[in-house]
């Protein structure tokens, strides 16, 4: 389930008085421990209400009001999204919390409405259907796409023609000897093993990916196009949705480089990467 953990404004954070180091510090370990129970999607603390606006909605009437607003204990300094099994194992983790503030303090847990809480009046399930689309949409608005080049041997000649003509910044570089796994036997041709496995580079401002491929006969058909999609259930989305009446080149899997990736040629011939980032991706050694 998904909770808003609500830290509420006090006399100090709403004098806009910092927190000091060892607050600091004490916040930035329990989210490290947050990130790594891999419950925290988000949070942020919030300014002071003198910076903030409020807008009081009567018929058609929009009444703007500017802070400082005076209810302090109504107010919010910061907040977190988690998702967790139940409302009991978010009250542990607020046990958990060093005070946000220096004086006695306030969280408040709110767990936030699920599409099922809404079956009685979504009877037809069009809201419902309507709801997902518009979420699916809302998630690959945070996805990246860059172009994947195979240059077939030749990814090292390119990149040193691009570099002196284009002034191509290479970011990552990695060959085949270098690989933290070995490829699967009869993968790799013969004399291939110093060849470019993958690499980065940036042109301007455009991304490119780019590899020698597995060998000669790795025909330069164009390009693969790389999407970085935000989680699983969007990589899986996608990927099946490529799938059809295209083919799988190869299925979704864990990867040294990224938690899932896949490749599939869809059905009008374009070829695409999908996966999650992956720390591995953004190695700066070349």
């Amino acid at each position: 389930m998904k909770v808003m953990v609500i830290i509420k404004a006090s006399p100090s954070s709403e004098a806009g008085k910092l927190p000091d180091q060892e607050l600091l510090s004490a916040m930035g370990a329990f989210n490290e421990e947050l990130v790594k129970a891999g419950i925290m999607e988000s949070g942020d603390g919030l300014k002071p209400s003198s910076e903030g606006l409020r807008v009081r909605f009567s018929g058609n009437q929009r009444i703007v009001t500017k802070g400082p607003f005076i209810e302090t204990t109504e107010l919010l300094a910061g907040y977190w999204v988690w998702n967790v099994k139940s409302m009991d194992e978010a009250l542990e983790w607020v046990k958990k919390c060093p005070n946000p503030m220096e004086e006695d303090s306030e969280i408040e847990i709110r767990p936030f409405y699920q599409l099922d809480d809404f079956a009685e009046i979504d009877t037809t399930g069009e809201l419902r259907n309507k709801e997902t689309a518009l979420r699916d949409k809302i998630s690959m608005q945070k996805s990246n796409g860059n172009a994947y080049l195979f240059f077939s041997g030749r990814c090292e000649e390119a990149l040193n023609f691009y570099q002196k003509h284009l002034g191509a910044n290479v970011e990552m570089l990695m060959r085949f000897n270098e690989s933290p796994e070995p490829l699967p036997e009869g993968t790799l041709q013969e004399g291939f093993e110093n060849k470019i496995m993958h690499c980065s580079f940036t042109i301007g401002d455009m991304q490119i990916m780019a590899s020698d491929g597995c060998g000669e006969a790795t025909q330069f058909s164009g390009f693969s196009l790389a999407l970085t999609v935000p989680d699983s259930a969007d990589a899986h989305r996608v990927f099946n949705a490529l799938s059809q009446g295209g083919s799988v080149t190869m299925p979704l899997s864990k990867t040294f480089w990224s938690p899932l990736y896949g490749q599939v040629t869809d059905q009008f011939g374009i070829s695409w990467m999908v996966m999650l980032p992956g720390e591995s991706c953004d190695q700066n050694t070349h």
